[in-house]
């Protein structure tokens, strides 16, 4: 079993490293300043998720694949890549409506859940990431490796989660007064489309 205060340590620097601006918590943070802080929420739920299997992908193994196979990488961020070019899209089209009509307009639950899904998944830079960040924390002493990468991914995700759900909260909160104007809704539709491509593009330049 990992010491607690190694643990502690880990859960630390976890809440530090999803503090640091990067691809997941823009992506929330858009996503909440479009749709509510809910649409973050599920979002983040959904990101989450998809930390599920890059932990997983460490703990059998994935994750060296990923990191040793030019293809394997290749092939699965330029999947990401266009999933957020077509999210851009989506964003630049988006039509401004206000009142009830932008309520109805807004996405489900589930297809805001897959989103965070998808955007996580087809990063094979987060199971690099993984490879690299999970076995500091990990000791062959304490017994096998693989449940200690169960639990440590775990508790990245609970930083996760409490981290991203604040900026779901705030995002939201700011994105509502932009969302009963027209006007304005069409230029956080616009940065949202902006801030989606330069996502896709850093994906798409990322090397192993």
């Amino acid at each position: 079993m990992i010491e607690a205060k190694i643990l502690i340590m880990f859960f630390s620097t976890s809440l530090l490293l999803a503090l640091s601006p990067g691809p997941d918590n823009l992506f929330v943070m858009t996503q909440a300043a479009q749709q509510g802080r809910k649409a973050g929420l599920l979002v983040t739920l959904g990101l989450c998720s998809g930390l599920l299997f890059h932990t997983a992908a460490v703990t059998f193994g994935l994750a060296a694949l990923f990191k040793a196979s030019a293809v394997a990488f290749t092939a699965l961020k330029c999947v990401g890549a266009g999933y957020l070019l077509y999210l851009a899209i989506l964003s630049f089209r988006a039509g401004r409506t206000i009142g009830p009509a932008a309520a109805a307009a807004l996405l489900s639950p589930a297809s805001l859940y897959r989103r965070g899904v998808i955007m996580n998944i087809t990063n094979p830079k987060v199971s690099i990431f993984f490879l690299a960040f999970l076995p500091q924390f990990a000791d062959p002493g304490n017994g096998p490796l693989g449940p200690q990468f169960l639990l440590l991914g775990g508790i990245f995700i609970i930083a996760t989660i409490i981290v991203f759900g604040g900026i779901s909260i705030l995002a939201g909160l700011f994105g509502e007064h932009f969302r009963q104007s027209a006007f304005a809704q069409k230029i956080l539709n616009r940065a949202a489309g902006t801030i989606f491509t330069g996502l896709a593009l850093k994906l798409a330049l990322a090397q192993r």
